[in-house]
C-alpha cells in the first residue's frame, strides 16, 4: 500500500466472502492488530487441497508494526493456522485459558511451544496491545470461553464479535454478556464487525440445553451400540453426551485424535467435571453393546476420520451393523454435503440407524439467527456495520438487516482496506490475498504450480514416459509409458502409446545433447498420441511428464 496509513482501518485477509480461514487486521496509524488465524477445508469442490490457510504475505511485509494476534475462541477456523503461520508473523499471541490450552498442543506438535509468546487473558478481561486498548466480552458459542473483542482507539470504538449467539441456558459457561454490550453501546460504537453465518435464518438459533435434553432422551431409549459424532471443540455437547451416557449406564469410548486432544485441554481447564475419564478405542470390544457409547470424529465426512473408517468397515477396533445407531450431532459445513452423504449411505448399507437434526433436535447452531442479530444491533447501536464470517449471500442478508436496524452497512471482500476514520468510511485500497495449502508439512500456494499440476492430474490423470537416449540424443530401446488415472494397466493401451512415441521420435532423428529440447519433443509426441486416440484415452488432457536417462 503506497498511500500513508489511515488513522483507523480494517483489513480482512480471510473469512469475508467465505466461511473459514479467518484472519482480520486492524490498523491504527502504523500499528497493526491481528484477530484470529484459522484454517479452512477444501471439501469435495477442492479435492486437491484438504487444509487451506489464508496467505499472510501482506501482513508479513508489515510485521514490524504488528503488535499482537488475539484469538477469540478455540475453533479451527479461528486458531488452526497459528502453528503454521506464526513463524512468518513472530508476534505476541493473546488467548483465554481454554483457547491457549488448545493452541499449546498444536504448537507442541509443530515444535514451537517454547517460541511463541502466549499471554493468557481471563474471559472478560482487559489488556493493551500497542495503541489498542482491548477488552474481552463473554459470548455464548459452541466452544468454551468464546469472546467478542472491544477495540478502543483514539479514532473510535470497534466491536469485533467473533462467533457468538444468544443462549439463555448454554449449559457450559456464561450466556452472552448483554449488559457489557449495552454499556459499550452507550459509550458509542463506531463499527460492529459481526458474524454473518446465520444471517439468512429467521428466528432464533436455539438453546444448547434443549439439545442436552433431546440427546439424553434418545440415548436412554436406544439399544445396541450408539455412536455420536460432533465437533470435537463443542465441549458443552461432549459433556451433554457423556452425561446422557453415564445416566444410561454406558461407558464412553472416544475415537479420533482431535477428540482426545480436546478432552485433555478441557479437563486441564476445569471442564468436564464429574464426567468419568473416556476410554480408548481399543476398549470397545470389551464392553457389551447396550453399555457402550462411542464418541467419534468425522461429522463432516472427512475421508480419514474415525467415522468414515467405521462406515467403510476399515476401523481396526470398531465395527457397526444391524441394530446399531449413529447420531450426527452437528451441522454440515457448506461444501461437505456430498462427503457426509457418502458416509451416511455406507452406514445405512450396513443396517445402521441414523439420527440427525432432520429427525430430532440433536444440534443447534453456535451462530446467531436474525432475531439475535437484531437484538445485538439494538444493544450496541453502531454507526456502521461490517458483516464478516460468511459467503456473499450471508453478508448481503446481514447488511440488509443492519440497515433496517439503523446502522450503515459496508460490504467487503477479503483484501479490501476499509478506512474507518477519519471521515466517512470507505474502501481506500486493496491488499493482495490468497490461499495456502498445507501439503504434508509444507505450505504451497493454492494457485501455484504444485496445486495446479495436482488439479490437472485429478481431472485428466497422468502420463509418464521414461526414455533412454545416447549421447547424440538418439532413442535407445522402447520407451516405457505408465498412465495412472488414464488407462487400465492390463489393457495394452500404454504399450500402443509407447510404440507410437518411439516411431515419432525415431523419425525426428538425433536431437543432440539438448535434454530440454528432447523432453519437449517427447511431451509433444505424447500429447499428439493421446489426441489421435492411441487406445481409448482420446479426448483426455492428462498431465504429461517425461523422464530421460542418458546411456
Amino acid at each position: 500500500m503506497g498511500a500513508p496509513f489511515p488513522e483507523l482501518a480494517f483489513v480482512p485477509l480471510g473469512g469475508t466472502g467465505e466461511i473459514g480461514m479467518n484472519l482480520n487486521v486492524y490498523m491504527a496509524g502504523e500499528s497493526l492488530l491481528a484477530v484470529d488465524c484459522g484454517i479452512g477445508f477444501g471439501g469435495t469442490e477442492r479435492p486437491e487441497a484438504e487444509i487451506m490457510l489464508p496467505d499472510p504475505a501482506w501482513l508479513v511485509q508489515r510485521r514490524a508494526g504488528l503488535t499482537g494476534l488475539v484469538i477469540t475462541h478455540a475453533h479451527e477456523d479461528h486458531v488452526g493456522a497459528v502453528a503454521y503461520l506464526w513463524p512468518r508473523l513472530r508476534c505476541p499471541v493473546y488467548a483465554t485459558p481454554f483457547a491457549a490450552a488448545v493452541l499449546r498442543r498444536k504448537l507442541a506438535e509443530a515444535g514451537l511451544v517454547n517460541d511463541v509468546p502466549l499471554t493468557l487473558i481471563p474471559p472478560g478481561g482487559a489488556f493493551g496491545c500497542g495503541p489498542f486498548s482491548l477488552q474481552f466480552i463473554n459470548v455464548a458459542h459452541s466452544t468454551p470461553e468464546a469472546q467478542a473483542l472491544a477495540i478502543r482507539t483514539p479514532a473510535g470504538l470497534i466491536i469485533h464479535t467473533g462467533d457468538w449467539k444468544l443462549d439463555p441456558s448454554p449449559t457450559l459457561g456464561p450466556p452472552t454478556d448483554e449488559a457489557a454490550l449495552a454499556e459499550l453501546g452507550r459509550q458509542g460504537v463506531l463499527a460492529l464487525v459481526c458474524d454473518s453465518t446465520n444471517a439468512m435464518v429467521e428466528g432464533h438459533s436455539g438453546s444448547e440445553s434443549d439439545v442436552r435434553d433431546e440427546i439424553a432422551s434418545i440415548i436412554a431409549q436406544t439399544r445396541g451400540r450408539i455412536v455420536v459424532t460432533c465437533f470435537a471443540s463443542n465441549v458443552a455437547r461432549v459433556e451433554s453426551i457423556a452425561r446422557a451416557a453415564r445416566n444410561a449406564r454406558r461407558s464412553v469410548v472416544i475415537a479420533g485424535r482431535s477428540l482426545r486432544n480436546l478432552e485433555v485441554a478441557a479437563r486441564d481447564c476445569g471442564y468436564l467435571r464429574g464426567i468419568p475419564q473416556f476410554l480408548p478405542e481399543e476398549s470397545a470390544e470389551d464392553i457389551a453393546d447396550d453399555n457402550l457409547l462411542l464418541l467419534v470424529t468425522g461429522s463432516q465426512g472427512e475421508a480419514r476420520s474415525a467415522l468414515s473408517r467405521i462406515a467403510d468397515d476399515r476401523h481396526r477396533n470398531i465395527a457397526l451393523g444391524e441394530g446399531d445407531t449413529v447420531i450426527f450431532s452437528s451441522r454440515v459445513i457448506p461444501g461437505n454435503e456430498r462427503a457426509v452423504a457418502a458416509v451416511k449411505d455406507a452406514l445405512v448399507r450396513r443396517g445402521v440407524r441414523l439420527i440427525s437434526d432432520d429427525e430430532a433436535h440433536v444440534h443447534v447452531s453456535g451462530h446467531p439467527a436474525r432475531e439475535e442479530l437484531r437484538t445485538l444491533y439494538r444493544l450496541v447501536r453502531p454507526r456502521y456495520a461490517v458483516p464478516v464470517h460468511g459467503e456473499g449471500r450471508h453478508l448481503a442478508a446481514h447488511a440488509a438487516l443492519a440497515r433496517e436496524e439503523g446502522a450503515k452497512p459496508i460490504l467487503l471482500d477479503d483484501g479490501d482496506i476499509l478506512r474507518l476514520a477519519p471521515g466517512e468510511p470507505e474502501v481506500v485500497d486493496a491488499a493482495p490475498v490468497g490461499r495456502l495449502v498445507l501439503d504434508g508439512t509444507r505450505l504451497v500456494p493454492f494457485d501455484g504450480a504444485v496445486m495446479g499440476a495436482r488439479r490437472r492430474m485429478l481431472q485428466g490423470g497422468l502420463v509418464i514416459a521414461s526414455l533412454a537416449v545416447d549421447a547424440r540424443g538418439r532413442l535407445r530401446g522402447m520407451p516405457v509409458v505408465s498412465a495412472p488415472g488414464v488407462f487400465d494397466p492390463e489393457s495394452g493401451e500404454t504399450q500402443r502409446l509407447a510404440e507410437a512415441l518411439a516411431d515419432e521420435l525415431s523419425e525426428l532423428g538425433p536431437m543432440g545433447g539438448d535434454e530440454d529440447s528432447l523432453a519437449d519433443a517427447a511431451r509433444a509426441a505424447l500429447r499428439r498420441g493421446l489426441a489421435r486416440g492411441e487406445g481409448r484415452g482420446a479426448g483426455r488432457r492428462p498431465q504429461v511428464e517425461v523422464h530421460l536417462v542418458r546411456l
